[in-house]
């Protein structure tokens, strides 16, 4: 019995020291084959210039009870390419605060726009961010949005230093990273399921209160002012514009062999983050109605 018990505890440690150690290697890390550039080469402010900072090495957007937070928008849009931002958030209380970096078209078709997300979801002391990412295809059609959502705690403290997050969105599957590691792939399986649509890349920070935190269940308290997001002045937008031909190809292949998908060395790193990290995934909620999301 001792023995069963030692055996136990050391798996038990074992597994902690490994999680600890973060993900396996991907092998494969497409951000380095992206040139980075700064801010005002492929972005301008949106909303909320009086809560947006620039520096030569950061930009700074804000938000506090007398203002709707800040935003910025991408120069150009896109129908395809490698979409990322180094971001570092904020610690403490953020409950009901959306710090995000996304892909949209919402401004040219609203009420049924197409959608891709990395939006950080505000917490409480000592308790992690969730990563939420999310997929939209031309809402419904009468205004109301069905989302794919999937939802991660991370294997790093995010509020500590700046990360890598970032998208990749091609004609056939969409795949979101953190530092290079895959955490989800988005397979096309037919046109009425995958966003199609050019889009541009947005960045946000904005109160989300009635659903962002514990589903709304705790709001956002402006004693705990300004929620600031932090973005390093270092994009990553490799992209075919929307005028551009067909035939463009500029964003970094997925995986190393440069046919798409993953590499198996990719999906083992992507696995482990799901086994160790996901804590939603909208084809597993009983709630949904899965009629309406027929790739689950």
């Amino acid at each position: 019995m001792e023995f069963l018990l030692s055996l136990l505890l050391f798996f038990l440690f074992t597994s902690r020291l490994i999680n600890a150690q973060g993900p396996p290697s991907p092998g494969y890390y497409p951000s380095s084959r992206v040139q980075s550039l700064g801010f005002n080469q492929g972005f301008r402010n949106l909303w909320g210039p009086q809560h947006q900072s620039l520096d030569q090495s950061t930009l700074t957007i804000w938000l506090d009870k007398n203002s709707g937070g800040s935003g910025f928008k991408s120069l150009k849009n896109y129908r395809s390419g490698y979409f990322g931002t180094y971001i570092k958030l904020q610690p403490g209380f953020t409950a009901g605060i959306i710090t995000s970096f996304y892909l949209s078209n919402n401004q040219d078709y609203p009420g049924n726009h197409d959608e891709i997300d990395i939006e950080f979801l505000g917490t409480t002391p000592n308790k992690p961010y969730t990563l939420q990412t999310n997929v939209y295809i031309r809402g419904s059609g009468d205004g109301t949005l069905i989302g794919r959502e999937m939802k991660f705690h991370l294997w790093f403290d995010p509020t500590k230093d700046y990360h890598n997050y970032a998208i990749l969105w091609d004609p056939n599957e969409i795949i979101f990273f953190v530092d290079d590691v895959p955490i989800r792939r988005y397979p096309k399986k037919d046109d009425a399921t995958f966003p199609q649509r050019p889009m541009y890349v947005y960045g946000s920070i904005w109160d989300a209160s009635s659903w962002a935190t514990e589903e709304g269940r705790i709001k956002a308290d402006y004693q705990y002012q300004p929620f600031v997001g932090k973005y390093s002045n270092n994009f990553k937008l490799a992209g075919c514009a929307a005028y551009e031909s067909p035939s463009c190809r500029r964003a970094p292949s997925s995986s190393p062999s440069g046919g798409g998908g993953l590499s198996r060395q990719q999906i083992e790193a992507m696995l482990w983050v799901h086994r160790n990290y996901k804590v939603y995934d909208y084809c597993r909620d009983p709630r949904r109605d899965h009629t309406h999301t027929p790739e689950c």
